[in-house]
């Protein structure tokens, strides 16, 4: 008579066990990092770190801007070399603080020659400091997005 009434608790503990065992060796996506926004994160590229980093082309994609956040967490002054099929633009970063390329007086890097289109990403190596330097695919938007009218090159 026990044994009756124990298989139907014995069944609904296997079962409530059963479908919630499955986080137990799922990823939380949650915890997947990734970059919110249109722009890539770089990988530790030096002391400098670089955020939302995109490209704004012209039409023809033979033009574009190069926009992104670099930030200075260190004591002194760091630049950053972006580097894109051999050409090299630089932008220096003062001590304890953030250079928004594009944004609050800060020029974006033309890079003239790119010749890729929008929807494409391109490779670009990024080095500061001591830095190895990485390689990051970025990738390249045009004027679609009305924020982003206003980025694209003037030809």
């Amino acid at each position: 008579m026990n044994t009756r009434r124990l298989a139907p608790v014995a069944l609904a503990a296997a079962v409530l066990l059963g479908v919630t065992g499955c986080a137990m060796i799922s990823p939380q996506a949650t915890t997947i990092p990734y970059s919110p926004a249109d722009g890539v994160n770089v990988p530790a590229s030096g002391p400098l770190k670089v955020r939302n980093a995109l490209f704004v082309a012209d039409e023809s994609g033979e033009n574009a801007n190069f926009l992104a956040a670099i930030v200075n967490d260190t004591d002194s002054a760091e630049t950053l070399l972006v580097g894109v099929d051999g050409a090299n633009k630089s932008v220096r970063v003062p001590a304890h603080s953030s250079v928004s390329l594009g944004f609050d007086d800060a020029e974006p890097l033309l890079f003239e020659g790119l010749d890729t289109p929008a929807g494409a990403d391109v490779d670009v190596t990024f080095q500061s400091g001591d830095g190895e330097g990485v390689q990051q695919a970025v990738p390249v938007l045009d004027g679609t997005l009305e924020y982003l009218a206003d980025f694209v090159p003037k030809s």
